[in-house]
């Protein structure tokens, strides 16, 4: 066991003199502890508590993500099918285009 200097001012040592400084010691040992537990206890609960509200958010955060995906996949997917039908149109025209010239010469 390491050696522990514990330094009162004089009026207390007084006061303290003859008592049982080591019971007393002891006693508040365990009284100390016992804050300890709690205050780590209850450290840990607001520490939780963040943590799940961040979990919260993020989870948030995901299902909007998973909605913009979606939408753009679904954009994406009807802007090719626009972008097929104009070609189709495009080479419709270009040939009737032709054709015009053809019967022109």
């Amino acid at each position: 066991m390491s050696e522990i200097v514990v330094v009162l001012p004089k009026e207390k040592f007084k006061t303290l003199k003859g008592r049982d400084i080591e019971g007393f010691i002891r006693g508040n040992l365990l009284k100390a502890e016992e804050t300890l537990k709690a205050e780590r206890e209850e450290y840990l609960r607001e520490k939780l508590r963040k943590l799940e509200e961040k979990l919260s958010e993020i989870e948030d955060q995901l299902d909007e993500l998973r909605e913009f995906y979606e939408k753009a996949k679904a954009d994406k997917e009807k802007f090719l099918a626009v972008r097929n039908e104009l070609r189709g149109e495009n080479e419709k025209l270009r040939k009737e285009l032709e054709e015009k010239k053809v019967h022109k010469t």
